[in-house]
């Protein structure tokens, strides 16, 4: 039991290799912090690169000149120095009236009980379907015409760069959204929808 006691006592006094455990306390959190910053920095990067291409492609649509397809080839191309991790969809849908980006198609309430009433109530057909549509699938899909709104969406799907995701309880993959709204050149003339039951 004496002989514990001095080991216990020796090595209380003995500093040699205090460095190095403390050296393990602070570089452990410290190695985890550059790398949270590291992937936070690289889907900062990945956010701007989105919006500055989203930018450019949205006022090229606008001037009436380019075809959707078009369109979405000048997005991946600027963004193609990420193409084999990123996988980028592109959603375009054109409005007559900023009034309806976004948001149900508008109806005539007829009996002012606040929902839309299938034969019912009138509404105003945007998108030339032949049916009232929640704010979901409101809209035509693509640029539109002349003088109309379009609301774009770019999206990036990647996966992280830092191997912690699990080790942190993350996703193994991340997501980056972009959105624009709009107006077209006036170009031509614009025809409103109107009021269907």
């Amino acid at each position: 039991m004496t002989g514990l006691r001095r080991l216990g006592r020796r090595l209380r006094r003995d500093r040699r290799g205090a460095v190095m455990v403390e050296y393990a306390f602070v570089c452990i959190p410290l190695f985890i912090i550059l790398l949270v910053l590291t992937d936070f920095g690289y889907r900062a990067y990945i956010g701007s690169m989105v919006e500055g291409a989203l930018h450019k492609a949205a006022r090229r649509a606008t001037v009436g000149n380019q075809t959707p397809d078009q369109i979405d080839a000048f997005i991946r191309s600027q963004l193609s120095s990420f193409q084999r991790n990123v996988t980028v969809t592109i959603d375009k849908r054109s409005y007559s009236q900023f009034s309806g980006v976004g948001k149900d198609e508008k109806y005539v309430d007829s009996n002012a009980n606040g929902v839309y009433d299938r034969g019912v109530d009138c509404y105003y057909d945007d998108n030339g379907n032949g049916m009232w549509d929640p704010a979901a699938t409101a809209g035509r899909t693509g640029l539109g015409g002349s003088d109309d709104l379009v609301y774009y969406t770019v999206r990036a799907d990647f996966p992280r760069i830092v191997p912690l995701s699990r080790f942190l309880g993350w996703a193994d993959a991340e997501q980056v959204q972009a959105n624009m709204v709009l107006k077209n050149q006036p170009y031509g003339s614009q025809a409103f929808p109107q009021c269907k039951k």
